[in-house]
């Protein structure tokens, strides 16, 4: 994603399968990617700071940017 400030939507979205392949049409129609949207979404207004302070914030399963949610 790609923004500019004062923007709520963002200027560029990509997004790649593992064949190379675009998805980010899907991801344009699935997702809201406005700021406000995202915060909401992953409940950044509730500081996880013990959680994310070792070993960094990706792979741990407790994290809410981790959780897999099915696209129908």
């Amino acid at each position: 994603m790609a923004y500019a400030i004062g923007k709520a939507e963002p200027l560029m979205v990509e997004a790649l399968n593992e064949k190379g392949e675009s998805l980010a049409e899907i991801a344009k129609s699935k997702f809201d990617f406005k700021p406000q949207a995202i915060i909401e979404k992953l409940n950044l207004r509730q500081p996880i700071y013990q959680q994310t302070a070792a070993y960094g914030h990706f792979g741990k399963d407790n994290l809410p940017w981790e959780k897999i949610i099915k696209l129908n």
